[in-house]
């Protein structure tokens, strides 16, 4: 089974975080759907692509399945409010990863974001590039 590249996941996380970040910096010269939307795609992405690099010889079953785990985890822990985990959620990187209230529309986002990374590791999978599903 081929393996991953940590370079190519290395890029390919970098690439997400920045598109992530320009979709808040830019969100007045963007649709309101993108501005909405598209930051927690990529973040869901993100999720994959960094489990991805973790674990390069895992099938992208696996790593899907991992990062919905992850993303869905994350935004149901938006539920809960004790004091110490609201101060956290206020700093910048703090509300960037954890956010900061539960939408049931991220949900959607997340899946979307981890279908995006799924269904490219399928195309490279094919050409023998990405362990398969």
């Amino acid at each position: 089974m081929p393996t991953r590249s940590q370079l190519l996941y290395t890029f390919l996380s970098l690439l997400t975080v920045v598109l992530g970040l320009a979709s808040r910096r830019y969100g007045g010269e963007l649709p309101g759907w993108v501005v909405a939307y598209a930051g927690d795609a990529l973040w869901a992405l993100l999720v994959f692509w960094l489990l991805g690099w973790c674990q390069p010889r895992q099938p992208g079953r696996w790593v899907a399945s991992w990062a919905l785990l992850v993303a869905f985890g994350v935004e149901f822990s938006q539920l809960f409010h004790p004091p110490w985990l609201d101060t956290l959620r206020h700093t910048t990187l703090g509300g960037l990863v954890l956010g900061r209230g539960f939408l049931w529309s991220d949900l959607l986002c997340y899946t979307l974001g981890v279908a995006v990374g799924a269904g490219l590791e399928q195309l490279w999978a094919g050409r023998g590039k990405a362990p398969g599903f």
